[in-house]
């Protein structure tokens, strides 16, 4: 029962990770390790991107003929603000790189690997046995490729888990989706070529 259970776990996670998917996961956790080990980098990225926003537009209302000092001192600024918010960028960069490369690795254990490695290890166990006679000489089919005879082997029950969460989903999907031609709906608006043909077809029944 214990192995039933934990099989279906892993084909119902592997499952929502495919639904919600690995980019929205990745967007979602790199920001939250973000806040967590580069909250003082992210700050000071922030800051920096406001600053240069300001000063630019400051330099853009300045004169250069008229003011060229200032113009100059905000130039300089606006030049130093970008070299710095580019280094902190390759910074960041370089963190979602490294945090990619990990999570994906994490995100197949956790999935694909722990199934395959959990079938390998009980590839001769049998999840649950079959009532006697249930399927006849088709039996066989539900215990491939090891499991004992008139049982159900690993890799079948993932498959079964497996279809069934996907009938579900769709199932789920039909239920929450809007229904079409509700009582509110509306016919087609006519075009206005058609709206100049029926006014030019009353005019000739006149």
């Amino acid at each position: 029962m214990t192995l039933m259970a934990t099989l279906f776990v892993l084909v119902f996670v592997t499952e929502v990770v495919s639904w919600i998917g690995k980019s929205v996961l990745l967007e979602f956790f790199f920001a939250l390790y973000l806040r967590i080990f580069y909250s003082a980098t992210a700050t000071r990225q922030r800051k920096l991107k406001s600053e240069i926003l300001l000063n630019k537009k400051e330099l853009l209302q300045t004169s250069a003929q008229d003011q060229f000092a200032k113009w100059a001192k905000l130039r300089r600024s606006v030049d130093k603000g970008l070299a710095d918010l580019e280094k902190l960028n390759s910074e960041v960069a370089g963190a979602r790189t490294s945090f990619s490369l990990r999570f994906n690795s994490a995100m197949w254990v956790m999935t694909t690997g722990l199934q395959f490695a959990i079938g390998w290890w009980y590839r001769k166990a049998a999840v649950f046995y079959l009532p006697p006679g249930w399927f006849g000489p088709l039996a066989w089919v539900l215990a491939f490729p090891f499991a004992p005879a008139g049982s159900v082997s690993c890799g079948m029950w993932q498959m079964a888990c497996r279809r069934v969460i996907k009938v579900g989903e769709r199932v789920a999907k039909e239920l929450l989706a809007p229904q079409a031609g509700g009582a509110g709906s509306t016919g087609p608006v006519p075009t206005e070529e058609q709206g100049k043909e029926k006014a030019g077809a009353g005019a000739k029944g006149e």
